[in-house]
């Protein structure tokens, strides 16, 4: 079986190149109709992308300052975007129109995603809070006084019941998203920066990165670390990580050194490494059906690359 698995990987090609953003991709993900790909930008812009044929579909403007996040709702209808405007913006995907502007932040909106009911934002700041929104009306249902540095991501479990919250203070936390209370808080023992962070699939584990080029699958029920995965360069940028489940189970990363790197989630060997990029390649999205990852990069690039396994 693992000679099967080290196999489906080994085939991913480069096989669309999507020039348009004018500055850094900061962000791209996968509908999850897998019809479309978003991506934003440090250039204020959300570009819509068909995940068929790479052609543009749209570009969504209306930031005043360069987007740090992008994301969907679950019925690929919404999108909501985070920028160092302070503000979010939800969108209506089928006409490009802001829905609603969600204020209150003070600093830099540096994450966001949506719960699987997607009738709630969750968004992460530099101000060092996470904030809940109600995505009907708009409006900051709680604010946590999560952290006490910039948080770097934030992200819903599976029924939407738990936040995972991260941050440069070394600390990632467990919210209980009905109450806000902190219900965990997970430390290493040295705690360097945590860029990233995202509940596993099945919602049982943590996938966390930390600035010391170094990714860890946490137990989080047990604060206990079951995995780690080294290789890639990481130690100065908030670089998205994910779990591909599609044709094996792997483990994505962007790095430092202009490379995506891919883990074999059990072993932790490192199955590939995609070449192609000419700058950090700060995130990377995976398809939710089928074997095909998209990677963005930093502004000596400001390309979005599309990967497609052969088999």
């Amino acid at each position: 079986r693992s000679q099967d698995s080290g196999d489906i990987s080994s085939g991913i090609n480069a096989e669309y190149g999507l020039t348009g953003h004018t500055k850094a991709v900061s962000s791209v993900k996968f509908s999850a109709d897998g019809n479309w790909i978003a991506s934003s930008s440090a250039d204020k812009t959300i570009k819509i992308w068909s995940a068929e044929d790479a052609k543009i579909e749209r570009t969504i403007t209306g930031h005043k300052m360069g987007i740090c996040d992008v994301a969907w709702s679950h019925d690929s209808k919404l999108l909501v975007s985070a920028s160092d405007d302070k503000t979010l913006k939800i969108w209506d995907f089928s006409t490009g129109k802001c829905l609603k502007t969600l204020k209150g932040h003070s600093n830099y909106v540096f994450c966001c995603n949506f719960n699987p009911q997607s009738n709630l934002i969750v968004s992460g700041c530099f101000d060092e809070s996470v904030r809940i929104w109600d995505v009907r009306n708009g409006k900051c249902l709680k604010t946590l006084p999560a952290h006490s540095d910039p948080v770097s991501a934030v992200n819903f479990n599976r029924d939407g019941s738990l936040i995972v919250s991260s941050s440069y203070d070394g600390l990632c936390r467990i919210w209980d998203t009905a109450s806000g209370q902190c219900l965990k808080t997970l430390i290493d023992d040295d705690n360097p920066p945590v860029s990233f962070v995202k509940f596993s699939p099945n919602g049982k584990y943590i996938l966390a990165a930390t600035l010391d080029n170094t990714l860890k699958l946490w137990d989080y029920s047990k604060g206990k670390c079951l995995k780690t995965y080294t290789g890639h360069k990481n130690s100065k940028y908030c670089i998205f990580a994910n779990f591909s489940v599609t044709g094996g189970k792997w483990i994505v990363c962007g790095s430092e050194d202009n490379m995506v790197y891919i883990w074999n989630l059990q072993t932790k060997e490192i199955v590939q490494k995609l070449e192609g990029h000419t700058d950090v390649v700060l995130c990377t999205g995976c398809h939710p059906t089928k074997n095909i990852i998209a990677s963005g990069s930093l502004e000596n690039d400001k390309t979005i690359k599309i990967w497609m396994s052969d088999n």
